[in-house]
């Protein structure tokens, strides 16, 4: 039976715990997922190591937007994927574009060099790229092991087709991970229609706050976020893929 691959987004202990529960093989650790995800702290890191023993692989991306970074940016991230590497993460999920949409080859190069003998995954910048299959080969050339990838479209039922293609492609060298839109319905169209074995998701859900006194008139974030609304991981939908994927 073919062994699929269950990684989970997180962005908090509590996700990363439900997630867990619900089955997930790897986290990837981020901050912020509302946004897209950012690079988490450092304490956020260790306090989720310290409760389980599951790998975690850490998005390390500066700031939310595009992924063409500026000296000081790229600087930091250079420096985040040394950082996490010395405290013992399994992995890390980069990305950098060049302005014409290529990938940015010599500052990923310098990046896997960085990383060491961490894994790495190339994350949605990939679904940004002009040319999806020259950033395929060239992610094999970096000895990049993992890409992120929607299929370049809005969620990946849209993007199966060229999903299925880039693991035709692949060759069992790179490892094509689909994302965007991930659910348990959706995961058994996407393994007939694209052959992939790695999924990713956030298993999201909306929680009311515990706050009783509630300042309406006051916004402190994104316009069109509620501020007593808290983004947490349903460990019944991570459940829910992982029972579909080990059905096979």
């Amino acid at each position: 039976m073919k062994k699929y691959m269950l990684e989970a987004c997180v962005d908090s202990v509590e996700s990363a715990l439900e997630a867990v529960k619900g089955g997930a093989d790897r986290l990837e650790l981020c901050a912020n997922l509302v946004i897209g995800g950012t690079t988490p702290e450092q304490a956020l890191y260790e306090k989720v190591r310290e409760l389980t023993d599951t790998k975690i692989h850490v998005l390390i991306r500066p700031r939310y937007g595009d992924f063409l970074y500026t000296e000081q940016e790229f600087d930091i991230i250079a420096r985040s994927v040394a950082s996490y590497r010395k405290w013992g993460a399994e992995g890390v999920v980069v990305g950098c574009l060049l302005a014409d949409g290529s990938l940015d080859t010599e500052r990923m190069k310098l990046l896997r060099e960085a990383a060491g003998t961490m894994s790495m995954t190339l994350h949605r910048a990939f679904d940004m790229c002009r040319d999806p299959y020259e950033a395929l080969e060239q992610a094999k050339a970096l000895g990049i092991q993992t890409i992120l990838t929607s299929g370049q479209k809005s969620c990946c039922m849209e993007g199966r087709e060229l999903i299925a293609g880039l693991v035709q492609r692949s060759g069992g060298k790179v490892d094509i991970m689909v994302g965007g839109g991930v659910t348990a319905s959706v995961i058994r169209q996407m393994i007939s229609a694209t052959g992939a074995a790695s999924y990713h998701m956030s298993g999201k859900t909306v929680l009311d706050s515990g706050m009783a006194y509630r300042k309406q008139e006051v916004s402190m974030g994104i316009p069109g976020l509620g501020e007593y609304e808290i983004i947490r991981t349903d460990q019944k939908k991570i459940r829910a893929v992982r029972q579909v994927l080990d059905e096979g």
